[in-house]
């Protein structure tokens, strides 16, 4: 039978440690010092106080903690020897089925992360979703952090602590994570449509109406209509838009919504997370059959990555009258214009101005999104709340110089647009860490025709340069151009360049963050308020309505733009429970 929170809270200090044994392996101390901190708020509020006792201790007793685990099919498991809970996770993952080939490389890893690092590989086994990681997964995983430095994987080895733990935690005390499970088993549903070239390498890339793209958005439709939506429609710039009707007709309309396309070989979650977290909330506003006081207005933007063509969120953009008609003129790689793509998947173009909306009738736009990031990750930390949008400038950069002979022409007689562009890129690195929050991002270079023995006559490359405020992002740019004139001048070179997008600084509104900020507070997690480095759709919507943002904790480092990217179902679920808060809040505040 399950435990529950008000028995942990009422329980003597003894009974309580008893409570909570098997969390942290043969280390009760973690959970008694905790346990101080009673009455907790939340299971959340629990694993932090512990994630703090931890974190709070020295390095021996850190080191003793990671020491008590026991190897991945090692002699313990062998011997049957293993706790409960270790015993339960390790079969989970199939290590108690794994061949004699398996067994022995499990055995041979063990033995070179031992010798060097001098205590046993600690991996959540049951993984991200909770149901098992397989044995391949864990072999590469292991086989990655054999080359990380030792404090590095320390600090690995605990996170996956505290991550085994919650899992523990959640059986322990029969945790509900349906919403989780459910938002997790749609993004992985939704990651099977990639576009040709990168389908065949398992790798995700959805780009703007390619056919995985319009799958995607197919999908995503007929879930909003299983989830109860009164609406659904695929629009004039494919955004798949669901409307969930309040219980008046002329109520006001909240917005939510994220990006359903992905960068080329991405992660699962950019942008897809802020899709079917409003979902699953309509879905279970709708199983309970309760109307808000505002409609509720859920987006899955079309195009947010400008990778197909250079016209970045032209989704959310259009919703706002920003759609630029030259946009349709511009050719993708095979030189199929936006015009025609959007004829072949049936859209009409005439309609666009359409979707322009009227503010007026907004009470604003909110957006869950991964971080994308590490500093929740190292923070501990599963949720953040967004305090602005970096403000951000995007170039396309040739530069043109002489194709010459690499054997014959001398050192100080080349006009070399590639070192010209290594130039460059050095001089982005320095002058953007010069404003310790500023960024700076040479991502896209090409010699075209380049040849081994030829001195590069020609450099194409992107330049994305971003800072937290608008004076201080244009300040870099300034610099940065002039720079390169400097160096185009110095070199004897000439350069072309195409300002492709423009994006103001996006402060989040002080109500909708305060929003925010109450619904976590109230899931007993602490708060944390940080800027956000990357663009989204929400800077967009800033311009003509208040916005503000949740993050949601990214592991693996926070890495994002990358196979790796991921989250777990538990910071999920909390993602969920806090925006069910907020529309909650909202509509307390409309009736009151």
């Amino acid at each position: 039978m399950a435990y529950t929170l008000e028995q942990l809270n009422a329980a003597t200090p003894d009974d309580a440690v008893a409570m909570l044994d098997g969390l942290y392996e043969h280390s009760p101390w973690i959970a008694r010092q905790a346990l101080a901190a009673r009455p907790f708020r939340s299971l959340a509020h629990l694993q932090d106080q512990m994630r703090r006792v931890l974190d709070d201790a020295d390095i021996e007793a850190r080191l003793a903690l990671i020491r008590a685990h026991p190897e991945l099919a090692g002699r313990a498991m062998l011997r049957n020897s293993l706790t409960a809970e270790s015993t339960q996770e390790q079969d989970q993952a199939g290590l108690t089925h794994c061949s004699p080939e398996e067994l022995a490389q499990l055995q041979q890893l063990n033995t070179d992360y031992n010798a060097r690092f001098g205590f046993p590989f600690i991996l959540a086994v049951r993984g991200a979703r909770g149901t098992g990681l397989n044995r391949q997964q864990i072999i590469d995983e292991f086989t990655r952090r054999l080359d990380n430095p030792p404090d590095v994987e320390i600090s690995e080895a605990l996170r996956n602590i505290h991550r085994i733990v919650e899992i523990r935690m959640a059986d322990k005390f029969g945790v509900d994570l349906t919403l989780g499970n459910d938002i997790w088993d749609w993004q992985e549903r939704l990651s099977i449509h990639s576009d040709p070239g990168y389908a065949e390498k398992g790798q995700l890339t959805v780009t703007y109406l390619t056919e995985a793209h319009r799958a995607c958005a197919q999908r995503i439709s007929h879930w909003m209509r299983d989830c109860g939506f009164d609406e659904v429609e695929i629009d004039a710039v494919g955004n798949v838009v669901g409307r969930y009707r309040a219980s008046r007709d002329d109520a006001p309309t909240l917005m939510t919504g994220s990006h359903y396309d992905t960068v080329r070989n991405g992660g699962k979650y950019d942008g897809r997370l802020g899709i079917f977290v409003p979902m699953a909330c309509v879905r279970e506003l709708h199983r309970q059959g309760r109307r808000l006081p505002y409609h509720l207005e859920v987006i899955g933007f079309a195009e947010e990555e400008g990778q197909r063509y250079r016209a970045t969120f032209l989704g959310s953009g259009a919703l706002i009258g920003d759609f630029k008609p030259e946009w349709l003129d511009q050719k993708d790689a095979q030189g199929i214009t936006m015009r025609d793509a959007m004829l072949h998947a049936g859209l009409c173009i005439d309609d666009i101005p359409k979707l322009r909306r009227d503010p007026a009738r907004y009470l604003g736009f909110i957006e869950v999104h991964i971080e994308q990031g590490p500093v929740l990750f190292e923070m501990g930390l599963p949720l953040g709340i967004v305090t602005s949008i970096n403000g951000s400038v995007r170039y396309q950069a040739q530069l043109f110089g002489m194709a010459c002979h690499a054997g014959t022409t001398p050192m100080n007689r080349r006009r070399d647009a590639a070192t010209a562009t290594a130039e460059l890129a050095l001089y982005v690195e320095q002058r953007a860490a010069r404003d310790g929050d500023s960024v700076g991002t040479i991502g896209m270079l090409e010699v075209p025709n380049g040849s081994i023995n030829v001195v590069p006559g020609e450099c194409r490359f992107s330049l994305d340069l971003r800072a937290p405020s608008d004076p201080q992002r244009d300040a870099l740019v300034n610099d940065v151009l002039a720079e390169l004139a400097a160096i185009c001048q110095r070199r004897g070179l000439r350069y072309a360049l195409e300002e492709t997008m423009r994006a103001a600084a996006a402060p989040s509104d002080p109500v909708w963050q305060q929003r925010w900020e109450r619904a976590v507070d109230a899931l007993g997690v602490p708060l944390h308020r940080m800027p956000s480095g990357a663009g989204h759709d929400a800077m967009k919507l800033h311009e003509v309505m208040p916005q503000a943002m949740l993050f949601v904790r990214g592991q693996n480092s926070g890495i994002s733009h990358n196979p790796r990217e991921s989250t777990t179902r538990d910071d999920i679920q909390l993602a969920a429970l806090a925006m069910q808060r907020l529309l909650d809040d909202v509509a307390n505040d409309i009736t009151r």
